[in-house]
């Protein structure tokens, strides 16, 4: 099982702006593909916190319909499996993103994958290498 960042859903849903650049364009493509591997019954896991960062990032990005659908996709979906975040995990996580110079919501991920046995995520955020985790951001 991988664990999924947000990032994957944000890449994959939210329509860009302006014209993607190739590489850009291809991250886009990989994500999309991720979330269709998802679709299609990958048995994946997340936080709350990745939850509540992707409601939030959709909720501002496309129509509250349109968020509210992928929303209750990965509420529904038996295939995610969706883990609580204790303040024992969160004081954890600050100690994790202070010696690494993360986010404390990746640093929360990553408490929760090596509470979990989890150690590959899927994402496009660098910050993940510096944990030792393996980081999928490729569909072949």
């Amino acid at each position: 099982m991988k664990f999924v960042d947000a990032s994957v859903f944000v890449h994959a849903f939210i329509k860009p702006k302006r014209e993607l650049k190739p590489f850009e364009l291809e991250i886009k493509n990989n994500a999309k593909g991720i979330v269709r591997r998802i679709r299609d019954g990958e048995e994946v896991c997340m936080t709350v916190i990745q939850l509540a960062e992707i409601a939030n990032l959709l909720e501002n990005n496309l129509t509250l319909e349109e968020a509210f659908e992928v929303e209750e996709f990965l509420l529904f979906s038996e295939n995610i499996k969706l883990y609580g975040v204790s303040k024992a995990d969160c004081l954890k996580a600050v100690s994790v993103a202070k010696q690494n110079s993360i986010g404390l919501s990746d640093a929360i991920a990553y408490v929760l994958m090596l509470k979990n046995g989890v150690n590959e995520i899927y994402s496009f955020d660098r910050d993940f290498d510096k944990l030792g985790v393996k980081r999928v951001e490729m569909i072949i």
